[in-house]
């Protein structure tokens, strides 16, 4: 209810029995300092929304979690017109801004509500964020990164960063990253070189964690603006020659991969992807998440469609039209539809082929595997002396330069394609 005392009206109005333990009186009296009854009306609303948003934030205020604590005492700054900073910022302030700080602290019984000091005074500490505490941030401050990814894709995304974590913490400890020193990160790389030397693993494997780990700490460290001289440089293990991934000569796919019986063993989907590989030359994850919608037999030239639906694409240049032919036509026949076993995850779908493969003597040297077959496509068109355009268009390959016009058509790619397909 409105009050006039003294030619000003006051707000009075019970407590409400939930902020009883942050504000014991049984009811509050606000000056609104006015003396017009409409303006009072109009500013009562308001005055005591501030008070219950004061209120919520002091009994958050109460929880143990420290970064709750801490988000509390940074809303009740911001709910009495201060942006919260620490103690020794607010003490270098200028004496008019310092003065309004504590003259804006509420009393209660006469003294400085502890609450609101620590709030409007800086006397809340901020709480350390530890290396597994960073990770969970991690995943929030990135939200832009994953925007369109499928649920397999998110998975792939994760788990990687989710094992870099959990290297670091099982070495040195789940420190506050205020205190990652260089030693830290020199004992971890030298963790990894013992690794490396002791289960003959490659400098890459070392290296996805270092990066990784770098990602999170220094994304964290940039948006909650913690302003750390993190000692991430000059960690990574040189990386010899990658390994070339050799292309299966034609005859051996005929001859052998494509001959009768030789790819019975393997489950129908797989076998399918693996067979619709040899004349587009598809990547195969693009082929397992393929959705009905993007495999076009009834058209007048039979093709794949690729496009980012419901899942994200390796890039911009994979958005891309494969002509159907041979027996990468006949394959997608059998599986109108795509391949469920595999959409929704294709982490096991290499494993199983390279495996099968391996087993059964199928692969033409130990170096080669399942993505030889992309290589095997390219190698094919360039033998038959297709244009490059034409050739990075199909793999899914950025030009180097502008792409001017819409390329080759539908009908062109098929004409182009149908010497070298089998």
């Amino acid at each position: 209810m409105l009050m006039k005392r003294n030619n000003t009206y006051h707000l009075r109005r019970r407590v409400p029995v939930r902020y009883r333990a942050v504000e014991p009186r049984d009811s509050i009296y606000v000056s609104l300092h006015t003396d017009s009854k409409s303006v009072a009306e109009q500013k009562a609303s308001l005055v005591w929304q501030h008070q219950l948003e004061a209120w919520e934030a002091k009994m958050a205020g109460d929880v143990e979690d420290a970064e709750r604590r801490f988000a509390a005492a940074q809303s009740l700054a911001k709910i009495r017109g201060f942006r919260y900073m620490p103690a020794p910022k607010i003490a270098e302030l200028p004496r008019d801004e310092l003065l309004a700080r504590v003259e804006a602290v509420a009393q209660r019984y006469g003294a400085a509500d502890p609450r609101e000091a620590a709030a409007v005074l800086g006397g809340a500490p901020e709480p350390a964020i530890t290396v597994s505490r960073a990770l969970e941030m991690y995943w929030g401050f990135s939200r832009d990164l994953i925007l369109g990814k499928s649920h397999d894709q998110m998975r792939r995304w994760r788990n990687p960063r989710v094992k870099a974590i959990r290297n670091f913490i099982s070495v040195i400890g789940d420190k506050a990253i205020s205190d990652i020193s260089r030693d830290d990160m020199l004992d971890f790389r030298e963790w990894w070189m013992q690794r490396l030397e002791a289960d003959r693993l490659t400098a890459n494997s070392a290296n996805k964690d270092l990066v990784h780990l770098g990602e999170v700490l220094k994304l964290v460290n940039e948006r909650r603006r913690l302003k750390l001289d993190l000692p991430l440089s000059g960690l990574t293990f040189k990386e010899g020659t990658a390994g070339r991934r050799p292309p299966f000569s034609t005859g051996w796919i005929k001859d052998r991969l494509l001959a009768d019986g030789a790819l019975d063993g393997l489950n129908p989907e797989a076998r399918a992807i693996l067979i619709g590989m040899v004349n587009t030359g598809a990547r195969p994850s693009e082929l397992a998440a393929l959705t009905p919608q993007e495999i076009r037999l009834d058209a007048n030239v039979p093709h794949l469609a690729l496009a980012p639906v419901d899942r994200q694409l390796k890039s911009k240049n994979a958005v891309r039209i494969l002509p159907l032919l041979g027996v990468s036509l006949e394959a997608f026949r059998q599986f109108p539809d795509g391949f469920p076993r595999y959409r929704v995850n294709s982490a096991g779908l290499s494993a199983t082929v390279n495996k099968y493969l391996r087993e059964n003597g199928l692969l033409e040297t130990s170096g080669h595997s399942l993505y030889g077959l992309r290589h095997s496509f390219e190698d094919r068109m360039l033998a038959a002396k297709i244009d490059e355009r034409i050739r990075r268009d199909l793999m899914g390959h950025s030009l180097g330069r502008e792409r001017y016009g819409d390329g080759a058509s539908l009908q062109m790619l098929q004409e182009l394609l149908a010497p070298v397909a089998l």
